[in-house]
Order: structure tokens, then C-alpha cells, then sequence
């Protein structure tokens, strides 16, 4: 049923803190992983698992989280999922060992999984298309703010408290969260549907399998054997779940999306070019601090102008894509990034901070401008009855990606610590490698058309990407 005029109007607020809080959460842990894997007694270069652990839970629950909420309710799901998010950051706070915080990030991943996606989910159904894009935007900027804030933060509760805080910081706010969602979140529901368990452990295990493999890569606390053999695992349950989709009336993801080349294009290049990008927030605080032996609260500020730059990039994108088109600048950008990203291997301490700073500024515009491009293309040609799983579909990939980059740069830079050379040496050598990666990337859309994507763009700016 739906609520009040006056009730409706905390809606987007509540959407805004959930998004504010995923992506605080997601960028405030970097600048802390060297103080984290000291307390824990780890080495700060085997503390990916804490940050893949989360985003492969998210990527594998988003699509439970629709289920969810058509069947139980969008308040009441939002509700449990800020309780778990919360509970979960009180566990990471009281973590004593790289274990218990990766099983406490997987907790605060369940409800991080539903937390945004339930969210967006009410907003669409709360609010007319017509009134759907300015909403969507004043939801989206604490998205951006929060990467911000996240490094700087990290850094200052580093320094100036201690690496707990990171986490306890979420309890208040989600506590507030829960209040205003008892109060001003609806209630939507729609007709039962049957859920895919079978297409729900294919898909889920397939993602557990690929990531886990790629980590064991890095880890090496397993041969290269096992690791292989967990990730050909992965790949044979993705397979399978191609087989089960066929046959399935009503599967979790349905395959038909995949016909609409946009589509596809979009979700390969997502995954191929987000290796790259995903690695940054990850190896860049770490070779500050390992590399460079800046504190904790100096790395935090070096990274924030990537998130400055994204911010000050999203005003122009619209008229860069009217420019030049999706297929030049998706294809031009990703050059661009993977360009930056191998720059970052000429870096060294003596380097002014102005010197770093001003690449990372670039590259934070150059990914806001990848980003918008990359997913409004992934769903511009959608039919109306593939659009939610294809949103779903998106959502997923994202994070996956998130976890694949940081994985991946991990398994990199663990082979290069093989050869000889300083520590710093070894970041140089991955940021080169991932650069490269990010630069073969831009073939993926070469295979986008020149016209495709016009319908989303107009000289007179009609539709401006999200």
C-alpha cells in the first residue's frame, strides 16, 4: 500500500544513507588494511580476502534481494538488511583475526546485498517515470561523496583513534537508518513467485569458485594445482547454470537478455575493463604506506581526488557522449584509464604530491565518464520484460568486478614478489600489468556499432545518462 505525500518525501533520504553507507564502506577500509593486518598479525599484501569476501557476497545476493522484497516486503527487508549491515560492522570491530573479519564482512555483505538494491526497488515503484531522474540523482551524489570522505576518514581514524572505528561508525547511522524506514519506508509487494534455488547454488557457487580460485592464485597457501582446479570449478557451475536456465520456466537470471548485443557487450566490458580500475582504491594505499611510508591519514588524501574527479566529471559526460558517440569514447576512455593506471609505475617518494595527485584526479574523471557510459548502454536497448534482470544482471557484474580486480592485482603482484627487487618495485611492475590489461580492455567495445546508444542522447540533451 502506498504511504502519504509527507511519508513519501523521506523515501529518497533513506535511499541516499544506504548508498552513502555502501560506498563509505567500500572505500574506508583501504587506507586501513596496514593497520588491520598488523593487529591481525597478517601481512598488509594477503588482506584482499577481507574486501573480496564482501563484494562476492553483494554480487552473489543481489539477485535474492528482488525476490525478497516482492515477497516479504520492501520495508521489512530493508529493515533486516541494515540490522545485518550493522551487525556486521560490529563483528568486523571486534574481529581478532583475519577469519572472524572476513566472516564478519561476509555478514555485513548479506545486508549490504539487499540494503541498496531494496532501496532503488521502492523508489521505482514509490514514484512516476516522470518524477524518477531528479529523484535518482539526489540519491546518487552521498554515492559520491562517500568515496571521498571514506580514504580521508580511514586515514584520520587510523592516525588519531584506531581501525575499529571504521567500523563502529556504521552502527549509528544504521540505526538511524532503521528508525527513518519504520517510518517513512513503504511496504511493496507483489504476487508469489516461485524462487530458482537450483539457478540461486549454480550461479552462487560458480561466482564463490572463479573468485576464490583467482585469490588462491595470490594467496599461494594452496599449489597452483588446487587453485586451478577451484577456479575450472567455477566454471563448469556457470556453465551448468547455463543448462538450467534453458530448461527453467522462471530462472534467476534469464538468458534471453543476452541476445540484445548491447547488452552483452556492456556486461563483458564491465568485467574486462573494471580489472583495472577495481585494483586502484586497492594497491594504491597500500604502496603509499608499504611502498612510500606515508601514514595512514596522508594516503587516505591522496586518494580522495579520484573521487573528486568522478564528481566534477558526471556534469559533462552527457556532452561527451553527444560528441563522439559510446563506441569512440568507451572504446577512447578505456585507453585513457589503462594509460594512467601503467603511469602509476613511474611514481616514487621523491615525487611532489602535487606530481600524484594530478593523475589520480584524471583517472577519477576518466572512470566517472566510463562508468555512466558503460551502464546506460548495458541497458539502453532492454526490452521493458528483461529490464529488471538486466539491472539485476548489471548490478551483479559490478561488484563482481570489484572483487575480480582486486583479486586479480593481487594474484599479480604476490608473482612478481617471485623475482628480485624492493617492494616497491613489485607494485611497479603490477600497476603495469593492469594498465595493460585496462588498455587490451577497449576492444571489447569495438564491437559496439557508431549509432548504438543514440536513442539515450540528443542535442537537446532529452536523456542525459544516469
Amino acid at each position: 500500500m502506498i504511504k502519504s505525500a509527507r511519508s513519501m518525501a523521506g523515501l529518497p533520504w533513506i535511499a541516499a544513507m544506504a548508498f552513502f553507507m555502501q560506498a563509505l564502506d567500500a572505500t574506508i577500509l583501504n587506507t586501513a588494511l596496514p593497520a588491520i593486518a598488523d593487529s591481525l598479525q597478517r601481512s598488509p599484501l594477503a588482506m584482499q580476502s577481507a574486501i573480496i569476501s564482501y563484494t562476492l557476497t553483494v554480487a552473489m545476493l543481489i539477485p535474492v534481494s528482488g525476490w525478497l522484497a516482492d515477497r516479504y516486503g520492501t520495508r521489512k527487508v530493508f529493515i533486516v538488511a541494515v540490522l545485518l549491515f550493522s551487525l556486521g560492522s560490529l563483528a568486523c570491530a571486534l574481529s581478532g583475526s583475519l577469519a572472524m573479519l572476513v566472516t564478519s564482512r561476509i555478514i555485513q555483505g548479506i545486508g549490504g546485498a539487499m540494503m541498496m538494491p531494496v532501496a532503488r526497488l521502492a523508489l521505482l515503484r514509490a514514484y512516476p517515470r516522470s518524477e524518477l531522474l531528479p529523484v535518482l540523482n539526489f540519491v546518487t551524489m552521498p554515492g559520491l561523496v562517500g568515496p571521498v570522505l571514506g580514504p580521508l576518514l580511514g586515514g584520520a581514524l587510523v592516525t588519531w583513534a584506531s581501525w575499529h572505528w571504521i567500523f563502529l561508525i556504521n552502527i549509528p547511522i544504521g540505526l538511524l537508518g532503521i528508525f527513518y524506514a519504520r517510518k517513512y519506508m513503504p511496504d511493496f509487494t507483489t504476487p508469489k513467485r516461485r524462487f530458482d534455488l537450483a539457478g540461486f547454488l549454480l550461479f552462487g557457487l560458480g561466482l564463490v569458485g572463479i573468485s576464490g580460485g583467482i585469490e588462491l592464485f595470490g594467496e599461494r597457501v594452496v599449489s597452483s594445482l588446487v587453485a586451478g582446479g577451484v577456479l575450472a570449478g567455477g566454471i563448469v557451475l556457470l556453465l551448468l547454470y547455463i543448462v538450467h536456465a534453458r530448461r527453467h520456466p522462471s530462472p534467476l537470471l534469464p538468458l534471453p537478455m543476452f541476445k540484445t548485443r548491447t547488452f552483452s557487450v556492456g556486461i563483458v566490458g564491465n568485467i574486462a575493463s573494471r580489472l583495472g580500475t577495481g585494483c586502484v582504491p586497492f594497491l594504491m594505499p597500500l604502496m603509499l604506506q608499504v611502498g612510500f611510508g606515508y601514514t595512514a591519514l596522508l594516503a587516505g588524501f591522496m586518494v580522495a581526488p579520484i573521487a573528486l574527479g568522478s564528481i566534477l566529471a558526471k556534469s559533462t559526460v552527457t556532452r561527451v557522449l553527444r560528441w563522439y558517440g559510446y563506441r569512440k569514447t568507451l572504446t577512447g576512455i578505456s585507453v585513457i584509464i589503462g594509460v594512467l593506471i601503467a603511469s602509476f609505475s613511474l611514481q616514487s617518494a621523491s615525487w611532489s604530491i602535487a606530481t600524484l595527485l594530478i593523475p589520480l584526479f584524471v583517472l577519477g574523471m576518466a572512470m566517472s565518464t566510463q562508468f555512466t557510459a558503460m551502464n546506460t548502454i548495458t541497458l539502453a536497448d532492454l526490452s521493458d520484460a528483461n529490464a529488471s534482470s538486466g539491472n539485476s544482471m548489471l548490478a551483479v557484474t559490478q561488484q563482481l568486478a570489484i572483487g575480480f580486480g582486486v583479486a586479480v592485482s593481487a594474484a599479480v603482484l604476490r608473482f612478481y614478489e617471485n623475482f628480485d627487487g624492493t617492494t616497491l618495485q613489485h607494485f611497479h611492475a603490477t600497476f603495469l600489468t593492469m594498465g595493460a590489461i585496462t588498455v587490451l580492455s577497449a576492444g571489447v567495445f569495438l564491437l559496439l556499432k557508431p549509432g548504438d546508444g543514440r536513442n539515450l542522447i540528443s542535442d537537446r540533451d532529452k536523456k542525459k545518462p544516469v
